[in-house]
């Protein structure tokens, strides 16, 4: 359970969510990461360690600088658990549906002279 804490902390924070969302595109610089964030470097690499330790992303030195690449795998715990939540809150919204529709019928019968 705690690398699926791990995960939802990670991915709590609008910018690292971002990053995930380009790596899902492919690979890039640290540098290529921080482009289109308005933040320093230094607090890119923060949110990329947060990353990083969650299992998410890895990254390797190419010259002078980092290529991270998203690792997919680590996001199937999270997939598992939404997947397990959406079908306990579909099956209980099915049932919901039914009684009320079962309760509507059960009213009209009853205003039936």
């Amino acid at each position: 359970m705690k690398s699926l804490d791990q995960t939802f902390a990670a991915l709590a924070d609008p910018t690292r969510r971002a990053i995930v969302a380009r790596l899902a595109k492919g690979d890039a610089t640290v540098g290529e990461l921080a482009e289109p964030f308005r933040i320093s470097l230094p607090a890119i690499s923060r949110h990329l360690k947060v990353l990083e330790d969650a299992s998410l992303i890895s990254n390797q030195r190419e010259g002078k600088s980092r290529r991270c690449h998203l690792k997919p795998e680590a996001l199937t715990g999270a997939a598992v658990w939404i997947n397990s939540q959406r079908s306990f809150w579909n099956g209980s919204f099915d049932r919901l549906d039914a009684r009320l529709k079962q309760k509507a019928k059960e009213k009209v019968a009853k205003e039936k002279p």
